[in-house]
């Protein structure tokens, strides 16, 4: 059974930082993109950063891109998302994802949604405060 676990959320000032955690387990992550996803209250989820299988690529949204960091640590079977300049436009309940295929793009992985059969977390919570 495929399951993934993150963890390092938290209240946060404006301006300071945070380093998420996704452990995954019953999958070898190494020939898996994978990607961090974002959902803050009365809005829908949204992409926040993606990783390629090879480690090498790297895609980020917007809002995001210069101030989050993904990497990720195959044989640990983890994924991180490090975070800097935070502000109160990031808070939200923080998903890892990993989808059903192997070798997917990083397109692919910025498209998954929560009703494709991929994987999901339960979500790590992350608030700033102004």
């Amino acid at each position: 059974q495929v399951r993934l676990v993150e963890s390092g959320g938290g209240l946060v000032q404006a301006g300071g930082s945070l380093r998420l955690s996704c452990v995954v387990s019953g999958r070898i992550i190494h020939r898996y993109s994978m990607g961090w996803f974002r959902q803050a209250p009365g809005k829908e989820r949204e992409f926040v950063a993606a990783i390629f299988w090879g480690g090498a690529a790297t895609s980020y949204a917007d809002s995001v891109k210069g101030r989050f960091t993904i990497s990720r640590d195959n044989a640990g079977s983890t994924l991180y998302l490090q975070m800097t300049s935070l502000n109160p436009e990031d808070t939200a309940l923080y998903y890892c994802a990993l989808p059903e295929s192997q070798f997917t793009s990083l397109q692919e992985v910025a498209r998954m949604s929560p009703s494709s059969g991929d994987y999901w977390g339960q979500g790590t919570q992350v608030t700033v405060s102004s």
